[in-house]
């Protein structure tokens, strides 16, 4: 399981001052007033960085990033990805899992048969879409209880029914 947990990326400066325009992937955009420490992943190490003055508007959040204290001085995080240590993430209920942890889970039929490696999960809906790439296809479906009846992150292993699956996959 990875320690860290990716929470934003900054798009651009904002204003004069060094503020920070990001985009939150936080499922409670609000959290971002409890954290002061965001993490910044350089190579394979990840590098505190003081949060501060976090303002939230239209959806997006609005911080002072350690360092940031000019539009020129902020610039140098722009197209940056933020994280957050796994400890200080809200936790998760019962049925829900950390779309970290889904990431790289093996989705096989009742057969065993593979039917890729989960690449991505798309949020544009009511319910989210998880993307399974398989050498060089790549298949999409929603993530149903029917499609998908059981998902171990432990074992990196997502339980499919071949059946369901067919009625609502595309591939490409």
């Amino acid at each position: 399981m990875n320690d860290y947990l990716m929470i934003a990326t900054v798009l651009k400066p904002q204003g004069v001052r060094g503020e920070c325009k990001l985009r939150s992937y936080a499922a409670d955009i609000e959290r971002f007033h409890k954290w002061d420490t965001l993490y910044l992943k350089k190579n394979e190490s990840f590098l505190p960085v003081s949060l501060r003055t976090v303002r939230i508007r239209d959806g997006f959040v609005y911080a002072h990033l350690d360092g940031s204290d000019s539009a020129d001085a902020a610039e140098r995080f722009r197209g940056c990805d933020l994280y957050i240590a796994r400890s200080a993430a809200a936790p998760v209920d019962k049925d829900s899992t950390l779309i970290a942890d889904l990431i790289g889970c093996e989705a096989k039929d009742e057969n065993g048969e593979s039917i890729g490696v989960l690449t991505d999960v798309l949020q544009y809906g009511t319910v989210d879409t998880w993307v399974f790439q398989s050498g060089t296809s790549t298949l999409m479906a929603p993530a149903l209880k029917a499609v998908f009846p059981e998902v171990d992150t432990e074992r990196k292993l997502i339980r499919t029914v071949r059946e369901k699956l067919e009625e609502v996959a595309v591939r490409s």
